[in-house]
């Protein structure tokens, strides 16, 4: 039986700690359906346009949001844009999951496997078939070759184990199995090609059988594209850390923890403007002041002179607003720092 093998430092103890924080939060939070199911669609255009990235396509995101939104894109190689519609595909395959806490297994793990690599490089790729060769992982920036996974006779056997394990009840927190299930699953590499986006959706799939799902509006792939080089290290931590997860766990919680922390602040500036925005309509407001106020949800903070650059008014109108706004228990004027003796204004 596959036992991994980690210890619960004091950094991943405050990543699980604010990971809870920001869980309760998303489920305790009056945040309107409409905003949930479009961050939702950002969402899942981000995690499948990283996930792909990290694997070598060269799709852009904006060329990303529009391939999944049905539109044309001309001048991008096919697989590019089949890896991303497949990827999404296999995220909305297991949100089916969602709370249901039933058995993985290698069925369904190949199944995942299948949407992956769907009508990718001329179907050459056995889709839901181990792998019947040796393979390599090869760092998609440098093309080193920086790790040699098990050889292909034992991977049924190193599948079943884990497997085994994933389906084993546990008091391990289920973040970290999600971790450990991602690592463990790259480790062996059971297939020829799409192990690193198959790992990450299935962790997705741990996390949300789990009750972990946090409406679905994070993407670990942006954290781990946007610093490749650290996500392949703290993945080769373990490796010559004598098999020892706590490295990688440290890195996997402290993603996602980040994602968590950002989607906390949007939910929280959601439900701000939804209050702001019902005050606002009371007060009678006119169209430029309205334009003003709906830029700060925009923006942390601005000064006169942004504003005016912004909508070109003139900087008296905008001063005057501006004192409206304050007036009128909307928006506040703060100092940026003790140095900069700028004003600016912020929402309230």
């Amino acid at each position: 039986m596959f036992k991994p093998k980690f210890t619960i430092t004091n950094n991943i103890n405050k990543s699980l700690l604010e990971i809870e924080r920001a869980r309760g939060f998303l489920d305790a939070a009056n945040l309107k359906g409409e905003w949930i199911k479009g961050m939702q669609s950002e969402a899942l255009i981000v995690e499948s346009h990283y996930s792909t990235h990290i694997e070598g396509t060269q799709l852009s995101l904006s060329q990303a949001q529009k391939i999944l939104s049905g539109r044309s894109v001309k001048g991008i190689r096919r697989d590019d844009r089949q890896e991303l519609i497949n990827y999404k595909a296999a995220m909305d395959f297991v949100s089916k999951y969602l709370g249901i806490r039933s058995e993985i297994t290698e069925d369904l793990i190949k199944r995942i496997h299948s949407i992956v690599v769907k009508d990718v490089r001329g179907g050459t790729l056995e889709p839901g078939k181990y792998r019947k060769v040796q393979n390599y992982i090869v760092n998609s920036l440098t093309k080193e070759v920086i790790y040699t996974p098990p050889p292909y006779p034992k991977v049924p056997k190193l599948m079943e184990d884990f497997v085994g394990w994933l389906n084993t009840e546990s008091n391990i927190s289920p973040v970290l199995i999600a971790g450990i299930s991602q690592f463990q699953f790259v480790d062996i590499h059971p297939f020829l090609d799409g192990n690193g986006r198959s790992a990450r959706v299935l962790c997705t799939l741990v996390l949300y059988q789990n009750g972990y799902d946090f409406k679905r509006l994070f993407s670990l792939s942006e954290y781990y594209d946007k610093n490749r080089n650290m996500y392949y290290d703290a993945i080769q931590s373990v490796r010559e850390e004598n098999d020892d997860l706590t490295g990688w766990l440290e890195y996997f919680t402290e993603g996602l923890r980040r994602q968590l922390i950002e989607v906390k602040k949007k939910g929280e500036m959601s439900i701000k403007r939804d209050i702001i925005s019902s005050k606002a309509e009371k007060l009678n407001l006119n169209h430029r002041q309205q334009e003003i106020l709906n830029y700060f949800f925009d923006v942390n903070s601005a000064s006169v002179e942004e504003i005016r650059q912004k909508f070109d008014f003139v900087r008296r109108t905008v001063q005057r607003d501006l004192s409206i706004l304050v007036g009128l228990g909307l928006i506040e004027m703060v100092s940026k720092s003790k140095t900069d003796p700028t004003k600016y204004y912020k929402l309230l």
